[in-house]
């Protein structure tokens, strides 16, 4: 605007009688008011021209990221950017006859200019930010913890600006005055540096997902990760708790992430039965008779039988005691009954790590464990499929003259009396 043409009201004024001080104050308030409204009706314009564009756009374009835009309202900030800029020029014109309120009104127009760029940028990066968490290959990742970086560094800047132009100095100065105050910046932003550098190399190494299942037991963490942000990791208990994590834990603590199991194909099965040891003996002839009956290990006994009884008479094995030579045991029958039993369950993956062991003898007993995968990975589903193999080993041992070992309880103990009077 013309400097003569702006202070038409002014010398209009003057004209007539009026004091210089008061036709000023008049011409500045009469400016502000027209160039306001011109202002207003300016980003109306642009914001309804804006809008029709973006909406245009998101119906004819492939992909949603024009829908996050809109969504998070980036066309009606970017629309705030020509008027402000304008009344920015205009401020000069408008204050030439005071020096003092143009600087401050400058100043309060470049700050507001400042902070109108950090909001456009932070809307946009929550639109890439919900863009992204919609692509499958980005769905997993910690998007959220690169955006409040950029965010972190996007409000330094501007604050450093916004001090630059409130003290009248260059930015730079603030960032040499920074290098000098680097110690104090790295103590307050500890947390976040961090975080930024655990974020980093958990996605590089690919350490956790969202939607991965961890344990993490120095922080009472049993569940799904729901978010990892900067500074924290969002993890949903299946007590439907959640548990916060500093992110920079994950790299410098030890924990258990599940989805080794969830993409294998089964879930292991790492259970034993203490065998009680004085239940453990050769079997009999009779014994092995009835145990032929034993559809599981028919087979097995026959023929074992066939070769123990072949080699103690080529080796003329004197088998009045049982000790002597070669003979099935109670608990080798049953160690293979269990195997066959699990090589039959129709829950356990076949093509995956199936055995019987026998551990090393206890005070209790005798473990004998069971280390199979159950092909149903899902935690209810799992559960039935260990407690049903089980209940059915429970209750088979009778059959092999084995016994499990448990405490005793107070009715397991007989008075000295009544075992006389039994006997």
């Amino acid at each position: 605007m013309d400097k003569d043409l702006s202070r038409l009201l002014y010398n209009y004024l003057t004209e007539a009688g009026m004091a210089e001080g008061l036709a000023a104050y008049i011409n500045l308030f009469v400016l502000m008011i027209v160039v306001l409204i011109l202002v207003l009706l300016l980003d109306v314009l642009i914001w309804k021209v804006l809008r029709g564009l973006s909406v245009r756009l998101a119906r004819k374009s492939i992909n949603n990221f024009d829908n996050f835009l809109v969504a998070h309202r980036v066309p009606r900030y970017v629309a705030h950017v020509v008027p402000l800029t304008i009344l920015l020029e205009f401020v000069p014109v408008a204050f030439a006859d005071f020096d003092y309120a143009e600087s401050i009104a400058i100043k309060t127009l470049k700050i507001l200019f400042v902070l109108l760029t950090l909001v456009i940028f932070r809307k946009f990066f929550k639109s890439v930010n919900g863009y992204l968490k919609t692509r499958p290959k980005f769905r997993d990742k910690p998007i959220d913890s690169y955006v409040q970086v950029f965010m972190i560094f996007a409000w330094i800047i501007g604050i450093f600006t916004i001090f630059a132009i409130v003290t009248d100095t260059t930015v730079w100065k603030f960032f040499t005055a920074l290098g000098a105050a680097s110690a104090v910046v790295l103590l307050i932003f500890k947390d976040s540096i961090l975080g930024l550098v655990a974020s980093i190399q958990v996605t590089i190494n690919d350490i956790v997902r969202i939607g991965d299942w961890i344990t993490f037991e120095k922080y009472g963490a049993d569940g799904d990760v729901v978010e990892i942000s900067l500074a924290t990791v969002k993890v949903q208990n299946f007590d439907m708790t959640i548990t916060t994590i500093p992110t920079y834990a994950l790299i410098s603590d030890s924990f258990k992430n599940w989805r080794g199991m969830q993409v294998s194909g089964g879930r292991r099965i790492k259970r034993s039965l203490v065998i009680r040891q004085k239940s453990i003996r050769f079997l009999t002839d009779d014994e092995i008779e009835r145990l032929k009956k034993i559809q599981l290990v028919e087979t097995y006994i026959g023929a074992r039988n066939d070769q123990i009884k072949s080699y103690n008479q080529e080796n003329k094995i004197n088998k009045e005691l049982l000790i002597n030579g070669r003979n099935l045991t109670n608990f080798g029958v049953f160690r293979k009954y269990v195997t066959t039993y699990l090589e039959t369950h129709s829950a356990i993956n076949k093509n995956m790590t199936l055995m019987v062991r026998q551990l090393q003898p206890t005070p209790q007993g005798i473990p004998l464990e069971i280390y199979a995968f159950s092909s149903d990975k899902r935690w209810e589903n799992y559960e039935y499929v260990m407690a049903d193999i089980f209940d059915h080993l429970l209750a088979a041992l009778p059959y092999f003259s084995l016994e499990l070992f448990e405490l005793p309880v107070s009715k397991d103990f007989v008075p000295v009396e009544d075992d006389m009077a039994q006997s």
